[in-house]
């Protein structure tokens, strides 16, 4: 299995960049819930240190959920690590359209990190645009999360946060099993969504959704 590398990354900072930006989203083709943000920070000393516990570490999706956890716990503990996670809800999805929704986590995750000025900063995007309204400079990368690994650690973050966002509200909207598939299309899901219909947190902008409105 190929893993993420930090090539990219340890490149940038021997060109001069102080601070390097991973950003990655969850929660897309999800039919219920937010899409969810990180975004991570990291300087040269964290790429410096030998991570032990991080070997393997991959994208959220390629990881079982034990895994997830185990790594999310570890990169928290990084003193040269830090982040922040954006949650857009799925009424601003409706209203805005989900790329949009996930592109506005993004800015608005970046925005809550603020590092020194003076250090030259650069964001490493998954997928293949800039994020609107973010003043650093940007590279976007198709796949990032596969990649490259401070977007692959951003997508863990925001995977492990969404997942427990869902927990708690499948005890709020009970029947629909959030904790079990998180948001997610399944068969079970529809199945739920056909006999109870779409509950606040359904995105009624999504076809499979809309249709039962």
């Amino acid at each position: 299995m190929k893993l993420p590398h930090k090539t990219l990354e340890r490149k940038l900072f021997n060109s001069g960049y102080g601070y390097v930006f991973g950003v990655d989203e969850v929660g897309m083709g999800c039919l219920a819930g937010p899409v969810v943000v990180c975004a991570v920070v990291t300087t040269n000393h964290f790429y410096n240190k030998h991570h032990k516990k991080l070997c393997w570490l991959r994208e959220s999706k390629l990881l079982l959920p034990h895994q997830r956890e185990k790594f999310a716990k570890e990169l928290l503990k990084e003193k040269d690590l830090v982040y922040a996670i954006s949650s857009v809800s799925p009424r601003t999805i409706d209203k805005i359209n989900i790329y949009q929704a996930a592109r506005l986590g993004m800015k608005n995750a970046i925005k809550k990190l603020k590092p020194n000025f003076n250090l030259k900063t650069i964001v490493l995007v998954d997928g293949k645009t800039r994020i609107k309204g973010v003043e650093y400079e940007q590279i976007p990368i198709v796949k990032g999360d596969r990649k490259v690994f401070a977007i692959a650690c951003a997508s863990i973050i925001a995977k492990v946060y969404r997942d427990k966002m869902m927990v708690r509200y499948a005890k709020k909207y009970p029947g629909y099993g959030f904790e079990k598939h998180k948001g997610y299309g399944t068969k079970h899901h529809q199945a739920q969504l056909a006999s109870f219909g779409p509950c606040e947190i359904h995105r009624k902008s999504f076809a499979l959704v809309g249709k039962l409105v």
